[in-house]
């Protein structure tokens, strides 16, 4: 009989993977484990879904995945175990990555850790062993692995893939991490603000962010206006996990709306897209980690002032509290934003000019929305639970911060 290719063998594994037989599905897990018969057959297997895999990554890039997306995915539809996987099949990919290769790529690969893990010889063998596994557990879980890669749907082009026209632009969106004054007070703000237990600093201290925040968007944008940069809206995409996506997804596009960026919530995968300019995206990513990390302690502190034998279901009550504290925390920092922009337009330099651009790159956001999703729909919030809408209310309102007028709730545009 002829000897089994281990290409041949690795395809078989996954179609059936890919079906409903799961006894199939064994059997030619079964056929893995025996490899080709040939006295390296073991190794030509781990070759091949090795090779596979990683070419699977590279078709990835140009249907807009990046390598964060995918790892993501990888931690959300299967487990840490197939993540680390993920992982060093990226850094086995980026060895063999067409250039030019932007910063911000080598950026995530190095906040994955998959920086130098790049020998694809020997991927499989290394990450079985450095995770305890056995080998068909092993096989298993690259079989898996490597059907999710091949499986993915197109999304989004945020920023031109690697080995494409454009892509070694300057540093764009969502990458400046440090050297920027401004940035580390920020930071050093929120820092102040996820550690206190006094609700009202932790807003104050917010506040205060976000105020220096949107004066820098004024000055990144007035600049721009006078000279010739090549900015152009970009984007970045934020993980929006269960429990209480929804109200995730509510947040990010609240801390969106205050820096004059659209959201768009992808549920089925896991995260939600944020469209705007580089200054923006930057500030609303930090932005966001923070005021999760705030609306989920001040959610726990809420649970503890709950009303004994109140009878309401904890987690209705969660988010209908993590809804009104994303709603309100909007609020806030929208006012933040619009006494800067008042004060910057009072200056004899912004009064001319300020309006007109910022109106000009607000277009120019919604453009690119509609141009990346056009079949965006939107979903009305529900108030499930007075109790907790109060609560989330008030946590968030606690600061003295003139906040003005209420405002209708918000509508949460997701995907189709």
């Amino acid at each position: 009989m002829p000897v089994p290719d281990a290409d041949e063998l690795v395809a078989d594994a996954l179609a059936a993977v890919r079906g409903t037989d799961v006894r199939q599905a064994e059997r030619h897990l079964d056929r893995l484990m025996v490899g080709t018969g040939a006295a390296d057959g073991g190794t030509a297997v781990d070759a091949a879904l090795a090779r596979r895999l990683v070419r699977g990554l590279g078709q990835l890039w140009r249907r807009g995945w990046q390598p964060v997306d995918v790892h993501r995915i990888a931690l959300r539809r299967l487990d840490a175990r197939a993540a680390r996987l993920v992982r060093d099949a990226l850094a086995a990919q980026r060895r063999e990555q067409a250039e030019p290769v932007p910063d911000w790529w080598d950026d995530q690969l190095r906040a994955l850790a998959a920086a130098g893990r790049d020998d694809r010889q020997n991927l499989l063998a290394t990450w079985t062993a450095e995770e305890g596994l056995d080998r068909v557990d092993a096989l298993r879980a690259a079989v898996d692995v490597l059907a999710l890669v091949e499986s993915l749907p197109p999304v989004a082009v945020l920023r031109p893939p690697p080995g494409s026209t454009g892509t070694a632009l300057p540093r764009a969106a969502g990458t400046a991490r440090s050297g920027s004054p401004m940035l580390d007070r920020v930071r050093a703000l929120l820092a102040k603000a996820e550690s206190t237990t006094f609700p009202a600093e932790a807003e104050a201290l917010t506040g205060k962010a976000q105020e220096l925040i949107a004066r820098h968007s004024i000055d990144e944008a007035l600049l721009a206006a006078s000279t010739e940069r090549g900015d152009l809206p970009s984007g970045v995409r934020l993980g929006v996990e269960s429990p209480y996506a929804g109200a995730k997804a509510l947040l990010v596009q609240e801390v969106a709306a205050a820096n004059r960026c659209e959201a768009v919530w992808s549920d089925d995968l896991g995260f939600t897209t944020v469209l705007g300019w580089p200054a923006d995206l930057v500030a609303v990513e930090l932005l966001y980690t923070s005021l999760l990390v705030q609306a989920t302690a001040a959610m726990l502190r809420g649970r503890a002032e709950r009303r004994p034998g109140s009878g309401r279901r904890t987690k209705v009550w969660d988010e209908s509290f993590l809804n009104a504290f994303a709603l309100r925390i909007g609020e806030r920092l929208r006012a933040a934003t619009d006494a800067a922009t008042e004060e910057a337009g009072q200056t004899a330099t912004g009064s001319d000019r300020l309006l007109p651009v910022l109106a000009a790159r607000g277009e120019a956001v919604r453009e690119r929305l509609e141009t990346l999703f056009p079949g965006v729909t939107r979903h009305r919030l529900s108030v499930r639970d007075a109790e907790g809408w109060s609560s989330g209310t008030s946590a968030a309102d606690r600061a003295s911060l003139d906040v003005g007028a209420g405002r209708k709730p918000r509508q949460v545009p997701g995907r189709p």
